[in-house]
């Protein structure tokens, strides 16, 4: 059985989505406190397969010790854990609490009940940008640390825990998916990104002004050193990235020890180009300002996917007009959100 933790939000139901596909048994953990039961619903329908769904706080202990105490858990993945960027910059304790926690009670737990595989949601954010863009993109080499936000610094310092209980442990297997830009949702439009409140991500900001939820866009800067001066970032398909971590897990049934892989498309887009994409994909009008550059923001981030495609045999399959086809096709079907 698959442990996924956060499994009710955006990635993790497209991944259980994918996982039960595959013919995996798959229970979730999630406290809902950004993400809606009726996801798991919806997956369920789309698969024509049930999973296990248990409402929890994986940073409670005590909890996830009677989780593996019932269920046959052989791997985890893990994707709980609080992801504003904006929003950890002004509520730090709560991001490093919530993260950290988290990741350490599930490897306590984890190591108590003899379970040694897991996959791990990180972030490109992860990368320090103090040495600029490499012309062939971030790799898995490329330096780390220095991150410029709290949200970036949970995901570093993860990475370093899962890293060290490999070293104490050689049964261990971790795996550290490094994603850059998730966007769209299912091709069925019953999943896709459905944030609370006002949007933290592009994408979901721009189907809400299409749609008339917001009045417009704001792009946070137009003078950087790009072909059109927005800023360039790698974006992937939800579907495809879910995709990665059948392989993910897959690579971890099979090898010890800990490593990384930087998941993206290797391709870079401008934010007006992703809002040009979208108008001419959905026949849509998507007004927008331009505004200031947000501290810490690079020009342009896209990642080199060649160690994936090399050890995890995965290669993203849509293109941005699929993301924004699909996208757009979610906020239609569901224009009040999910639940």
């Amino acid at each position: 059985m698959v442990f996924v933790t956060g499994g009710a939000g955006f990635i993790g139901s497209h991944t259980c989505l994918e996982l039960l596909k595959a013919g995996r048994e798959v229970l979730v953990a999630d406290n809902l406190c950004n993400s809606h039961a009726s996801s798991l619903e919806r997956v369920e329908r789309l698969a024509g397969k049930r999973l296990s769904f248990v409402r929890v706080d994986v940073c409670d202990r005590e909890a996830l010790e009677k989780i593996f105490s019932e269920y046959d858990i052989d791997s985890v993945i893990h994707f709980a854990g609080l992801k504003a960027v904006g929003e950890s910059v002004g509520s730090p304790v709560e991001y490093f609490s919530n993260n950290l926690g988290s990741t350490l009670s599930l490897c306590s737990v984890m190591r108590a009940h003899g379970v040694n595989r897991i996959v791990f949601s990180s972030s490109a954010t992860v990368y320090s940008g103090s040495f600029g863009v490499p012309s062939g993109g971030f790799s898995e080499s490329s330096p780390t640390g220095e991150c410029t936000n709290p949200y970036g610094w949970t995901k570093f310092m993860s990475e370093k825990i899962l890293s060290s209980v490999c070293v104490a442990n050689p049964d261990f297997s971790a795996v550290l998916l490094r994603y850059f830009n998730p966007i769209g949702a299912d091709p069925s439009g019953e999943i896709g990104e459905d944030p609370e409140g006002v949007p933290n991500n592009l994408m979901p900001y721009i189907t809400q002004v299409a749609s008339g939820v917001r009045e417009r866009l704001t792009i946070f800067g137009n003078d950087y050193d790009t072909p059109d001066g927005t800023g360039v970032r790698d974006y992937i398909h939800v579907s495809d990235l879910a995709r990665a971590h059948i392989k993910a897990l897959e690579f971890v049934e099979k090898n010890t020890g800990c490593e990384v892989f930087n998941i993206g498309t290797g391709r870079g887009t401008s934010v007006l180009e992703l809002v040009r994409s979208f108008e001419e994909v959905n026949g849509v009008a998507v007004p927008y300002v331009v505004g200031a550059r947000r501290p810490g923001d690079l020009g342009t981030v896209f990642a080199n996917v060649s160690k994936a495609e090399r050890l995890l045999g995965f290669r993203a399959e849509f293109g941005i007009r699929d993301m924004c086809r699909d996208a757009w096709n979610f906020q239609k079907r569901n224009p009040h959100g999910i639940k």
